[in-house]
């Protein structure tokens, strides 16, 4: 069984919406004791429902370091002129911390100061883009807090675009919020090209020349189906670490703040709650209805069957939406797309199967 990403154009006219049943899911607690996590605040969500499967402590607000720059990195790249050549402005270099190793008078692009803040995890690179794109570090900060309020992160606040929070104590955010973020991020196709690199090549420089920058995120090649996202560390927040894994056609994200044996516990609950991601069957309701054909006989539809791998909590939210067309030209082909069959997790299109000709 397979999922049919085609949709048949033309006229649609049948519209029914039909839940789908749900199974039972067991807590993920039963995987994973919170004595066997040692973080401060941890949260594993699914990335495709957004449900959450494990937490501890997950609202909890705290500093989270150079996690900040998933949010930082994500402004950069939704924004425009990627890949314009211009001189890094002198305040942003010999930046205290993880540096790209940015120099006063240095040519770079925007798109090139993403892959310093999310492999080498660059404050010289955070800092640069927001000088270049708000004018100021007060300035992206109130973007990056704009935008924390369009994703309803309600339990994060920005006050650099690098993570370093020696100086203040207003820049937090929550586990749970972290992995909002995360989830919306990892939807920008360029985010998520760039935080899965191991290393990259990029050019800057007085003239630019070619530099390799290295991932600290030793996750993507310790832990099955890691392909993302940031590490952080300051003596405040303590060790902090975003992660995504994909398995079996499904995908996780795992925050853990203040979390001393971060590499261990990602890996260990990504083993545990993968347990409770199920394959949810896909099963359109119009096998054998009849649609009219012009001048000829009716044409008997045939609906193929799918699945989509979710928590079994997001099943009961699943909504079914089929489309038909309200008659036919002929001649008509067996096996050719004569509607489809939509479905939808809280408002968002997450499958599509075909309805054929039989």
């Amino acid at each position: 069984m397979s999922l049919i990403s085609v949709i048949a154009a033309g006229i649609l006219s049948l519209a029914a919406i039909f839940p789908v049943s749900s199974v039972s899911e067991g807590s993920a607690q039963a995987f994973v004791s919170e004595n066997g996590v040692s973080a401060k605040a941890c949260v594993v969500i699914d990335a495709l429902s957004g449900d959450v499967l494990y937490a501890k402590n997950e609202k909890q607000r705290l500093p989270m370091a150079s996690t900040t720059k998933i949010m930082s990195a994500l402004l950069v790249l939704k924004g425009e002129g990627l890949d314009d050549p211009f001189t890094v402005d002198s305040s942003a270099v010999g930046t205290e911390g993880s540096s790209m190793g940015l120099s006063e008078g240095d040519t770079v692009t925007l798109r090139t100061l993403a892959y310093g803040m999310l492999l080498p995890s660059g404050n010289d690179a955070a800092n640069a883009a927001a000088m270049r794109i708000a004018g100021s570090i007060e300035g992206f900060a109130d973007m990056m807090n704009d935008c924390a309020a369009e994703l309803g992160l309600e339990d994060t606040h920005f006050v650099t675009p690098s993570g370093l929070d020696d100086d203040t104590d207003e820049h937090y955010s929550s586990a749970l919020d972290m992995a909002k973020l995360t989830r919306a991020a990892l939807q920008d196709p360029d985010f998520r090209e760039i935080c899965g690199k191991k290393n990259a090549q990029v050019d800057f420089g007085d003239p630019p020349a070619k530099h390799w920058l290295k991932n600290t995120n030793k996750l993507l090649s310790s832990c099955e189906g890691v392909f993302g996202v940031k590490t952080g560390f300051t003596d405040k927040a303590g060790r902090c670490l975003v992660s995504a894994c994909s398995r079996n056609g499904s995908e996780l994200i795992c925050v853990t703040l203040n979390d001393r044996n971060d590499w261990a516990d990602h890996s260990a609950l990504y083993d545990s709650c993968f347990k409770l991601i199920r394959d949810i069957e896909l099963t359109p309701e119009l096998t054998g209805y009849k649609i009219a054909a012009v001048c000829g006989e009716d044409v008997i539809s045939e609906a193929e069957c799918g699945k989509i791998r979710l928590p079994a909590s997001a099943a009961a939210r699943l909504k079914r939406v089929t489309l038909i067309k309200p008659f036919l030209y002929l001649p008509v082909s067996s096996g050719e797309t004569v509607g489809t069959t939509r479905y939808y997790l809280d408002g968002r299109l997450v499958a599509r199967l075909s309805i054929k000709a039989a």
